[in-house]
């Protein structure tokens, strides 16, 4: 896998800015520069498609070096690095050090602290999307900057539901996106917890719909109370993002694809502890992740008290 030195916000936001080099009254003598125009677009599709085409040899990947690029058109230069990093270590969850924050921490701890159901980062960060951005071609696939993703990130882990000192406003909807699949991803256990991960690709695999729809709603049922709020509000979310596909393009597979691995994937103690998942593909395991959260944004909307209700009837019959 390739990690860019410049996300494609970055990229993006340079190629606009040197699109309009020259722009304004011309320097004394000399004409003003011309360049064809959607010059910035077509060189950050060159560059994009570069970076997706890059095959790196078994010494470059084994170097860990930066390797070094440039592209130039019209006059302008875009200079890029990439290296290989493992999956090993860009999928690793590390739980936080400090548990004072939000970010690495337990789900539960958070909720408690903050007397609520949902995390505050992950309702401010949808509420800035769906005001913003729903209509925003590429929502939730396009990269934000990484420096404004990681400045909110800091902003939530120092100051949670209290004092908040940056405006999302202010920021990137693309950054502001960024850091609410950052906040999933840097769980220190999936959303849909460990404990559950087999059963869910149990239960998706299943052939009879009738047996699917009852164990894929019981699994439903069986996460804890926090977990399930969270995944029942992000779930309504992603199904308002679809909504607008004809403008933003992200169909509900699309955001399957994105979120599924990240609200899925378990920790690294969970794996080791499951020796058949280890002998898995993990493109097998990936395709499945998919497949788990595309059939929950599939299904009807079901709140939270009617699945709560479901269970206890279960239990009682």
């Amino acid at each position: 896998m390739t990690d860019t030195l410049a996300s494609e916000g970055e990229l993006a936001s340079v190629c606009e800015g040197l699109e309009h080099c020259g722009a304004g009254s011309p320097v004394e003598e000399r004409a003003p520069l011309r360049r064809p125009p959607n010059t910035g677009a077509r060189l950050w599709g060159r560059v994009r498609s570069k970076i997706l085409r890059q095959k790196m040899d078994a010494e470059t990947v084994q170097s860990k070096n930066w390797q070094m690029d440039v592209i130039e058109m019209n006059g302008i230069k875009v200079e890029f690095s990439m290296k290989f990093t493992g999956r090993d270590l860009t999928l690793k969850r590390t739980p936080s050090k400090k548990q004072s924050g939000v970010f690495g921490v337990k789900i539960s701890v958070v909720t408690k602290r903050e007397c609520s159901k949902v995390p505050f980062v992950i309702r401010q960060c949808i509420e800035e999307v769906e005001k913003r951005g729903i209509e925003e071609v590429g929502i939730y696939r396009i990269s934000g900057v990484a420096t404004d993703i990681q400045t909110l990130k800091a902003a939530f882990n120092t100051n949670g539901s209290k004092d908040f000192p940056v405006q999302l406003s202010d920021v990137d909807v693309n950054a502001v996106a960024g850091t609410l699949k950052l906040y999933f991803r840097e769980l220190p256990e999936a959303l849909l917890t460990d404990r559950l991960y087999l059963p869910f690709l149990e239960g998706i695999a299943l052939s009879d719909p009738v047996a699917k729809e009852s164990c894929m709603m019981h699994l439903l049922c069986s996460l804890p109370d926090p977990n399930l709020f969270t995944f029942l509000t992000l779930l309504e979310h992603l199904r308002r993002v679809a909504e607008k596909e004809p403008v933003n393009k992200m169909s509900l597979l699309n955001l399957a694809t994105i979120f599924g691995p990240t609200l899925l994937r378990p920790s690294e103690e969970s794996r080791r502890g499951h020796i058949a998942l280890l002998s898995d593909l993990w493109s097998h395991d990936v395709m499945a992740q998919v497949q788990v959260l595309l059939y929950y944004l599939q299904c009807p909307s079901v709140s939270f008290s009617e699945l709560k209700r479901s269970a206890l009837y279960s239990s009682d019959g």
